[in-house]
């Protein structure tokens, strides 16, 4: 009994020393500062190391690593350390006795030292991880409790980095996930959770999740900007613009700019492209942290995202630091920097050739590292950008014609087509064709829209060099007319239909299923509701159809849910009736609607959103006063103009165009307001920029004038008017209807003899005319001024102009070019008759 008892304090005596020697051995290892101390212990102390003390190791080596810059971490070195292997060795063997937060936690590390995931190690912890939750799931009994919710996002998000999407493991967790959603208080670990599970989720799911989220990111306590740009992340993995939750997030980083880097913004914008959205606030603040920081930027990977995010906005003496270092760097950037670098030029409309020379020579080492939709890009890129280097071009096509022969994506067939119609004196081989021809049936809209392109490309420019090349591209296209058809005529989803029209565009889809379109969304009209009205806007507006049916259903439903629209969603709305010239059945009440919803959120809208929304209003006749003096306001214009200067081009163009229209309008028609009218300067720019631009019709119209008037000096050709608008021909009439001269008032117009312009631009004011004589406008409007629907229907802007023209005293006698151009009008007697019946009235 005393041999027992002795026995057991020995026991006891040499488990505590191990258990006080364990202890100290973790307190060690989490202490050290330094890799090869950690390595120094494990080698020292390899007999003694349980579970907890590998783990603790391993997730010490990557803390150490994260506290270091970016730039200075060396996981090739722990990698490669003789004891990383032990360490991993032994870390396998004990994976079944880990307590759970210890797998996950040292899978996290394995996967932040960029270790394999093909790795034993990686794919036991994986396992094993995996054989925990699938018992989680069904509910057995175990020793492990379930997984936490920060443990389970965080073995998520390592399936997810590990390219797992699809994998049994991530269902699990998305069934998990569901089950647990309304006690996810944490929006990190949502955030991440959302990104991981976004492959498999079902759309209703989706909604759930997008929900949640808005209500985590409503709360008062600060969110980190990394948790919004992950949720940025899961929109663009779903494929879903979803305006209120982006908002939020540009909300959080507007917040967080002061933490935002490089990584972070470049990231942001990556995604903010991909989704369609901008804001110039956030483009503002990004100019000015970027700037300051231009020459910390010396490593190729920080400098492609410099280049990428700041060349677009930045003034032109930046624009040209950046392009001579990138120069100067081409030959150290990887394939995916390249990339990123002439995507940027061909934003930013670059015309370096010798930065292009540069990027072209770097490319050829390159080439073979792309996956087929890179390679796509890249020679979209460079062929917008006029690549002169043909060595270059003719491997981007033997490479495309590569991948195109082994293809069986319809997608990828498409896209490769597309690109391949791009190349300059391409001959086209008929395996193309076949190629396309298999494809067909499985094609969306879109796909079938880039083949049409490129057939009717080489059939015109005659690129189909073989035997029935023609009769066989005749053919395809027929098909290609079929296969649209049968698509649309099985559409039972406006959704989905709509998820695929914005892809579309041009002259095969406008002239063969446009109105077929029209007809499926009048079809499925009942599927209209406030959270699709956008897109279908959206559509309409691209199309210039006016249908009266769904622009009636668009008004309705607008009207009875504007308080769940989103104002930036209302400006677009607004702009499809008043660009198409289209009053609704209750058009007061729409309009008022809208006004009263959008005067009272002004501030939820961005500063140039104000001036377009202001110009769409005009064009309607409408001139909320809230609007019109917050947008004519000094400190606004000066934010204005420091908004424009991060803008890109087109859309800075078409901010400035309708400021200034609105400013003509208003002073036209709410001159209660006292609003000066301060772009004389603008349209002297615009005008003197299109001086050369009368065309023949224009000439013969004017010649016909003359002959009816009796003489050159009786009429104006491109006469301009106060506030600036250029009218194609100007005449006065006297009370009995003679015409008056112009002989004192006119002068040549270069280049264009016996056609006369106005000379007295700055200075508007006009001669008292005759009493009972008027002057007349005669416009001759092109397809550009009518909806593109059997009603031909005037659209906003040209009613715009007669009716200010009228106000600024004229006769406007419009001239269409359907009526110019028929049959009716087909000989020059006929033509100077309908013009004479113009001017005169019927005799």
């Amino acid at each position: 009994m005393l041999c027992l008892r002795q026995v057991r304090l020995y026991t006891l005596r040499h488990y505590q020393a191990r258990t006080l020697c364990s202890d100290l051995l973790l307190r060690q290892i989490s202490g050290c500062t330094h890799e090869d101390e950690v390595f120094s212990l494990v080698g020292r102390n390899e007999a003694r190391l349980s579970e907890k003390h590998v783990g603790i190791a391993l997730n010490m080596l990557w803390q150490l690593q994260k506290k270091r810059p970016f730039l200075l971490r060396t996981s090739d070195y722990v990698r490669n350390h003789s004891q990383f292997l032990n360490l991993c060795i032994l870390a396998e063997k004990k994976v079944e006795h880990m307590e759970d937060e210890v797998i996950v936690d040292t899978l996290y590390s394995m996967l932040r030292l960029d270790v394999a995931e093909h790795v034993s190690l990686a794919e036991a912890l994986v396992v094993e991880a995996w054989r925990r939750l699938e018992r989680q799931v069904l509910g057995f009994g175990d020793r492990h409790r379930p997984l936490s919710l920060p443990a389970l996002s965080k073995f998520a998000l390592c399936l997810y980095k590990q390219h797992r999407h699809f994998s049994p493991a991530i269902g699990q967790v998305a069934h998990i996930v569901d089950t647990k959603l309304d006690s996810i208080q944490d929006v990190r670990i949502l955030s991440v959770l959302m990104i991981s599970i976004s492959e498999v989720i079902t759309e209703s799911f989706r909604d759930r999740l997008l929900y949640k989220a808005e209500q985590l990111l409503e709360e008062k306590n600060e969110v980190h900007f990394n948790y919004a740009r992950r949720i940025l992340q899961f929109l663009q993995n779903v494929k879903l613009r979803y305006h209120p939750l982006l908002e939020k997030c540009n909300r959080i980083f507007l917040e967080s700019a002061s933490h935002l880097d490089i990584h972070s913004i470049s990231h942001i914008f990556g995604l903010y492209e991909q989704l369609g959205f901008d804001n110039a606030e956030l483009r503002l603040i990004a100019k000015q942290l970027l700037s300051e920081s231009i020459d910390d930027h010396c490593d190729p990977e920080t400098f492609a995202k410099l280049f990428f995010s700041l060349g677009p906005m930045a003034g032109s003496k930046v624009r040209e630091r950046l392009q001579v270092t990138a120069v100067h760097m081409a030959e150290e950037f990887s394939s995916h920097q390249v990339l990123m670098i002439l995507k940027t030029m061909q934003k930013m409309k670059c015309r370096n050739s010798l930065l292009l020379k540069k990027m072209a020579s770097v490319l050829h080492k390159h080439l073979d590292s792309y996956h087929v939709l890179q390679l796509v890009k890249l020679t979209q890129y460079l062929v917008v950008l006029r690549c002169q280097d043909l060595k270059l071009l003719a491997k981007l096509k033997m490479l495309l014609l590569g991948y195109l022969k082994s293809s069986v994506i319809p997608a990828d067939t498409a896209a490769v087509i597309r690109v391949l119609a791009m190349l300059p004196s391409f001959q086209v081989e008929e395996m193309v064709l076949n190629k396309a021809a298999a494809v067909l049936p499985q094609c969306r809209l879109h796909h079938l829209n880039c083949i049409a392109t490129a057939l009717v490309k080489w059939n015109h420019q005659g690129q189909l060099h073989w035997q029935n090349g023609s009769e066989l591209c005749a053919k395809l296209l027929q098909q290609l007319d079929d296969c649209g058809f049968q698509r649309l005529q099985k559409a039972n989803s406006l959704n989905l239909l709509l998820e695929e029209l914005p892809h579309v565009n041009g002259e095969w889809f406008e002239e063969v299923l446009s109105e077929e379109t029209l007809a499926v969304c009048q079809r499925l009209i009942d599927q209209i509701t406030w959270t699709n009205v956008l897109p279908l806007s959206f559509f309409l507006i691209k199309s210039e159809h006016r249908c009266p049916a769904l622009f009636d259903r668009i008004a309705s439903v607008t009207v009875g849910n504007i308080d769940k629209i989103l104002p930036s969603e209302i400006y677009f709305i607004l702009f499809l009736f008043s660009a198409l010239n289209y009053d609704p059945p209750d058009n007061e009440e729409f309009f008022k609607s809208c006004i009263q919803y959008l005067t009272s959120n002004l501030s939820r809208l961005e500063t140039y959103h104000l001036v377009l929304l202001g110009h769409a209003l005009a064009m309607a006749g409408y001139f909320p006063p809230v609007l019109i003096t917050t947008i004519f306001n000094v400190s606004f214009l000066s934010r204005l103009d420091a908004q424009l200067k991060v803008l890109p081009d087109t859309a800075k163009q078409r901010v400035r165009s309708s400021l200034m229209k609105l400013n003509r309008a208003v002073c036209l028609e709410c001159p209660e307001f006292h609003i000066p009218w301060f772009h004389q300067p603008y349209c002297q720019r615009l005008l003197h920029n299109n001086m050369n631009r009368i065309n023949p019709q224009r000439q013969h119209i004017h010649r016909m004038l003359t002959e009816i008037l009796g003489g050159s000096h009786y009429s104006r050709i491109s006469a301009l008017t106060p506030y600036c608008y250029e009218i194609d021909f100007e005449c006065v009439l006297d009370i009995n209807k003679k015409p008056l001269s112009y002989m004192a008032q006119n002068i040549p117009l270069d280049g264009v003899g016996g056609i006369h312009l106005r000379h007295d631009i700055k200075d508007e004011r006009r001669k008292a005319l005759p009493p009972g004589a008027q002057r007349i406008a005669l416009e001759f409007l092109d397809s550009k001024a009518f909806s593109k629907d059997s009603s031909r229907h005037l659209k906003g802007e040209p009613a715009v102009k007669q009716r200010h023209l009228e106000m600024l005293g004229y006769r406007v006698v419009q001239i269409p070019h359907f009526e110019w151009n028929s049959m009716v009008l087909s000989t020059k007697g006929e033509q100077l008759e309908y013009l004479r019946q113009q001017l005169y009235g019927r005799q």
